[in-house]
């Protein structure tokens, strides 16, 4: 929440800071009876257990198997990690149940959240809260060396270590900005233990400030306002429509660094089904790159 003293006279006069205390009361309060739910599937002291000391990846899936399929089949692959976790923020019965067979069948473990309180009226909020539970019930009381959270629909496309910088950062990710101020996407964010297990991490919103700040933006007056944004290592990020002819917006995708954003929410939704095409005629020689790594760590180990 805004600070008093960064309220303007404008906003006094039309009770802002009253009006985004209540909200913010009201907001904090459904969050917390969120927190304190039980995951409807997933064995949470063993995935604890699991995590402890060790490097994690957490994807928040919804609804979008084959989003999560891909994604999974090429983290295996090419990025260095120990444990993939996935919490499944997902609505219908169907969409959980077709998540937690590719989970099964690569491997990853499975989490079904509670009913997100926020799923049907603010995405950013019910992304933020499904990483606020994670981080509550598994990744605090675990204690992983490092954790990570992906956007289900972001896709490796090269061998890759994301857990390499925090051997001299505390965190890094991809850095969005909202006027002064700076945060980590949601979307690509990693964090070492050590540094931040014992601050009061939030990865929700800072909605009510001049400049409004996304999902895991809350974390700015616990972590980032006290960083330079110059010392978090970056990698560069170029927009693109992934459909020959169509314009930025009908057709958007990102290059972040190696890795393929295909941003499913945006774009014209007419296209989707040919959206996803180009997305995976890109990802073919990825997918054949995972492949040959995965068979040949499983070969290894055999010989072992």
């Amino acid at each position: 929440m805004i600070r008093l003293r960064e309220y303007k006279l404008q906003d006094w006069s039309r009770l802002r800071p009253i009006t985004h205390a209540y909200k913010s009361i009201r907001y904090r309060a459904t969050d917390a009876r969120f927190l304190w739910q039980r995951a409807r599937k997933g064995d949470i002291q063993t995935i604890r257990a699991a995590a402890r000391d060790r490097r994690v990846l957490l994807t928040i899936a919804f609804s979008d198997a084959q989003c999560l399929d891909l994604q999974l089949r090429l983290t295996r692959g090419l990025v260095r990690h120990d444990l993939h976790i996935i919490a499944d923020n997902s609505v219908g019965e169907a969409a959980a149940n077709e998540n937690e067979q590719v989970c099964a069948r690569h491997g990853a473990v499975y989490v079904r959240l509670p009913v997100n309180p926020w799923t049907a009226r603010n995405a950013s909020r019910s992304h933020g809260a499904a990483m606020n539970w994670m981080w509550h019930n598994i990744l605090k009381p675990a204690a992983p060396a490092a954790f990570g959270f992906l956007d289900q629909d972001l896709f490796p496309t090269q061998p890759c270590d994301p857990f390499e910088p925090l051997k001299d950062a505390a965190f890094h990710g991809d850095l969005r900005w909202a006027g002064a101020r700076w945060f980590l996407w949601a979307g690509y964010c990693f964090f070492r233990f050590d540094a931040v297990g014992r601050e009061p991490l939030d990865f929700g919103l800072d909605w009510f400030a001049n400049h409004p700040l996304d999902t895991g933006g809350a974390n700015w007056n616990v972590l980032y306002r006290h960083t330079d944004p110059n010392t978090v290592p970056q990698r560069p990020i170029t927009s693109f429509a992934v459909l020959p002819g169509a314009e930025l917006r009908q057709a958007y995708c990102e290059w972040r660094g190696t890795w393929l954003h295909e941003v499913g929410l945006d774009g014209d939704l007419s296209l989707k089904a040919k959206k996803r095409g180009a997305v995976l005629r890109l990802l073919e020689p990825a997918l054949e790159r995972a492949r040959l790594a995965d068979l040949a760590e499983t070969t290894l180990d055999l010989a072992v």
